[in-house]
């Protein structure tokens, strides 16, 4: 019954995968497992720097975006500031401009007087000269 009892325990440790192993063999065993976890890590490591690598590329990228978009910015504000001074020029011009008309405008509203008084006295100096 014991040999059968020892035969039946090992086919049961021999399924589910457990083998009585000797010291040799469980240091040789935890060396393998030791060998995958370190090989893993190392995996591990090249995926994250690949990862870092591409996020300091995309960095660089967006930098260099940012450089760009900074330079146009500044080139519009440039112009805009051109396009102001030329804006306040013409609107300096449009203002004096609009004051010499004005000043016509008094000057042709006098000159109408003038003419209407001057026209009055001739035909005053008309009607008497009529009269004598």
């Amino acid at each position: 019954l014991q040999k059968e009892l020892l035969k039946y325990k090992q086919e049961a440790r021999n399924l589910q995968g457990i083998k009585v192993t000797s010291p040799q063999d469980a240091l040789q065993q935890r060396l393998l497992q030791q060998d995958a976890a370190v090989l893993q890590l190392k995996q591990e490591l090249l995926r994250a720097n690949m990862d870092k690598e591409e996020l300091h590329n995309q960095n660089v990228d967006l930098q260099r975006k940012v450089e760009e978009r900074n330079r146009l910015l500044a080139e519009y504000k440039k112009e805009l500031c051109q396009k102001e001074r030329h804006l306040q020029q013409q609107q300096s011009k449009l203002d004096e401009m609009l004051r010499q008309l004005s000043e016509a405008s008094y000057q042709q509203v006098d000159l109408e007087r003038e003419l209407e008084h001057k026209e009055a006295l001739l035909a005053h100096c008309m009607k008497r000269e009529a009269e004598e």
